[in-house]
């Protein structure tokens, strides 16, 4: 006879007498496990056994059954349920689902370290409890389903959604959502914010005369260089449209913001990259434009366009240059237009184009 996956039918175990349908149980194709009232394990199947690694005799009659998920001891859906910890459910899983029904039951997603395996799975998880006729909680019982395979082709279409096809860093979409979340962060803490537009001179002459894949070679090539040259781990470099590419930069004063868009220029005037179509055959360069909030803005969108006409007025200026605004309060005024009060940075010429 195999050896069991149920608890050895001690005295006083509310599931015995009920051994049809534990055994139906430990035949499920579902991996599932069952804790008793006092939290240890009672059944632990098959099915369980394959997907996590650990035999039934190892968890059986314990309270060991985290070691089939996680590295340290950490509570099981289960377990929040048994100790009517359902609020804790939210901090432990990357997904909950509370039961619509208003009962203890839950649904949750998690990524789960196996501990015959180095890669993670991702579990959907599902936990009830067993009660008795009297409508007293008796054990839980919890399913898990693996849809590790589902989680990533979500995860590679969710980065596609926000990837530029072209440069692979983070497109329009992206850099919405990032100055969004910048900005939400930056009402909560009181810290300035800053944007840069960077815009790369005369590129229609270099994608004419060089032909669209040398152009994208070019932008390839220069999204590269910005990604390298952001300073913290939580400043976001994008590509904004065309030859544009937008930073956001949390945390980042209207100094720091100035010092970075130098830094971004003179970057691109080292690599010394040809521009053949320009009349004197200089070398590609780029023109930077800013705005940094620190007090009262009234809108993100006021940002983004303060940081855009900066950028059209260090063009107009002469290119290869930089221009950024400290933005200052907005007021409304009666016909709903805003009033900005900035002050500009010094303006800073490249290397000769």
């Amino acid at each position: 006879m195999p050896h069991a996956r149920s608890s050895r039918k001690s005295e006083g175990s509310p599931l015995d007498g009920q051994s049809f349908a534990v055994r139906m149980m430990e035949h499920l194709v579902v991996p599932t496990f069952v804790l008793g009232g006092d939290g240890r394990v009672l059944v632990w199947n098959r099915a369980c056994e394959r997907l996590t690694g650990l035999a039934a005799s190892q968890v059986i009659g314990t309270k060991e059954h985290w070691r089939g998920f996680y590295t340290a001891p950490r509570p099981c859906l289960a377990d929040l349920i048994l100790q009517g910890r359902l609020v804790e459910a939210a901090e432990l899983y990357a997904e909950i689902v509370p039961s619509p029904h208003g009962i203890a039951q839950l649904s949750a997603e998690n990524w789960c370290q196996m501990p015959r395996e180095t890669a993670r799975r991702y579990l959907a998880i599902d936990a009830g409890p067993i009660v008795s006729d009297e409508g007293k909680m008796i054990g839980v019982v919890e399913t898990l389903r693996d849809i590790t395979e589902q989680k990533k082709a979500q995860l590679a279409l969710a980065a596609l959604a926000t990837q530029d096809g072209l440069t692979g860093i983070a497109n329009r979409r992206a850099f919405d959502a990032a100055l969004d979340a910048a900005w939400q962060d930056r009402n909560r803490i009181r810290q300035p914010l800053s944007i840069l537009l960077i815009d790369i001179d005369h590129f229609k002459l270099y994608n004419d005369v060089l032909g669209h894949q040398a152009g994208d070679e070019c932008l390839r090539r220069l999204a590269r260089l910005f990604v390298h040259e952001m300073p913290k781990p939580d400043d976001l470099v994008a590509r904004y449209g065309g030859e544009e590419f937008a930073l956001v930069l949390p945390r980042t004063s209207v100094r720091q913001a100035a010092e970075l868009a130098r830094r971004m220029v003179a970057a691109v005037a080292a690599i010394r990259h040809r521009h053949p179509a320009l009349p004197d055959g200089g070398f590609l360069s780029v023109t930077v434009g800013g705005a940094t909030c620190t007090r009262s803005c009234a809108e993100a969108d006021h940002l983004v366009a303060e940081a855009d006409a900066a950028l059209y007025r260090a063009k107009r200026a002469g290119r290869n240059r930089t221009e950024v605004v400290e933005c200052g309060a907005y007021e409304r005024r009666n016909d709903g237009r805003c009033r900005r009060q900035s002050a500009p940075m010094p303006d800073w010429r490249g290397a000769p184009a």
